[in-house]
């Protein structure tokens, strides 16, 4: 298991390189002008079908070089790109914090900060607020393979002194954004004031849920898309493969057994975050969830389903003593921060209004 893991990140890793459809574009024509140069009535069919694919390809590739040029071409990133192992990483930060703790955003899945562009400008007119480019996303550099979470809960705090940020933060975290910072604050409790969990990804879910094909299909379509833009077959501008390989290779511990690979370094235990503040946001219901519950034989296990990943959502409350939850406004689904950012703003300044309250 571990070694077809190497590999594939190995791989990942080779296909996240944009320059990589050229010469493997080269490498298809010329076996087909090799079959050609055989002479042989077949060889020579199926050499003109290869040479006529390798040309398709290396049009692709040329072309999606051009695009990532004029992406790279057409503005500077907005905040500071600062060094992290050798590597750069994106912060734009903004607002004072005053006499309070400075929030952190991380936004679900493997997007980039601007995924909270308008929480961060709500934030900032009220206190210091921090967006970051997880390696692969963003303005950041792609970074090194394999991509996980308990490497980025090392980094982010790393990002965040390299750009002159102060702690104590207040971390704020969506879906697998926030496994990510409740990681980050189990390893740095010295750096974190308090937490503010958005529906979180209960580890639970993926080790003990009923079979569910979302996740494995979204990897496969990070593979797909990697490749296609390698290709050239895709029109956003800029769009790097490596985004997608990170997304990928990241994307592998949300299976049973990428989880038992790196479970005790990626799950949050009970306790594990001692008496630190901590706020669990989730919907009450499983609106915008309904999918999971079609799979279902019949009522009964629909019911027990729905009883699973109920429970499973406030799971991240045994993490710490001092934690508590709020819900989401009535009809919301796990997408609340985006149906919701004044809700979402009002969550987090209460937090940083308390933390402000108690002092250091």
């Amino acid at each position: 298991m571990r070694r077809n893991g190497r590999v594939a990140n190995a791989l990942l890793a080779l296909v996240s390189r944009d320059w990589l459809g050229v010469p493997v574009a080269l490498l298809v024509a010329g076996v087909g002008a090799g079959l050609v140069g055989t002479g042989a009535t077949w060889a020579v069919t199926l050499g003109i079908l290869f040479v006529t694919v390798g040309v398709v390809l290396a049009v692709g590739a040329v072309r999606h070089l051009v695009l990532v040029g004029r992406g790279a071409g057409a503005g500077r990133p907005p905040g500071r790109l600062v060094e992290v192992g050798g590597r750069r990483m994106h912060v734009l930060a903004g607002g004072v914090a005053g006499d309070g703790p400075t929030v952190v955003w991380m936004p679900g899945g493997h997007a980039p900060g601007e995924e909270f562009g308008q929480l961060h400008a709500m934030m900032a007119a009220r206190t210091r607020s921090v967006l970051v480019d997880r390696f692969g996303s963003g303005w950041s550099d792609v970074g090194p393979f394999p991509r996980t979470t308990a490497a980025e809960a090392e980094e982010l705090p790393a990002a965040l002194e390299a750009a002159g940020e102060r702690a104590p933060y207040v971390f704020v975290g969506h879906s697998f954004g926030g496994l990510l910072v409740a990681n980050a604050a189990r390893r740095r409790p010295d750096l974190v004031a308090g937490l503010v969990l958005l529906d979180p990804t209960p580890l639970d879910v993926i080790a003990f849920a009923p079979p569910n094909r979302l996740v494995a299909g979204m990897r496969r379509e990070f593979l797909l898309t990697a490749v296609r833009h390698l290709f050239g077959a895709h029109r956003d501008r800029g769009g790097r493969t490596g985004q997608y390989c990170a997304a990928a290779s990241i994307f592998a511990e949300l299976s049973p057994s990428g989880l038992a690979e790196v479970g005790w370094e990626t799950v949050v235990y009970d306790g594990d975050l001692g008496d630190l503040p901590l706020v669990l946001v989730v919907p009450r219901d499983l609106t915008g969830g309904e999918t999971v519950l079609a799979a279902a034989r019949d009522a009964a296990e629909a019911e027990r389903i729905g009883r699973f990943y109920l429970r499973a959502r406030t799971r991240y409350l045994a993490a710490s003593t001092a934690a508590r939850v709020v819900y989401t406004p009535a009809g919301t689904g796990h997408d609340f921060p985006t149906e919701e950012p004044g809700f979402v703003v009002g969550v987090v300044a209460d937090l940083v209004r308390e933390l402000r309250t108690l002092g250091p």
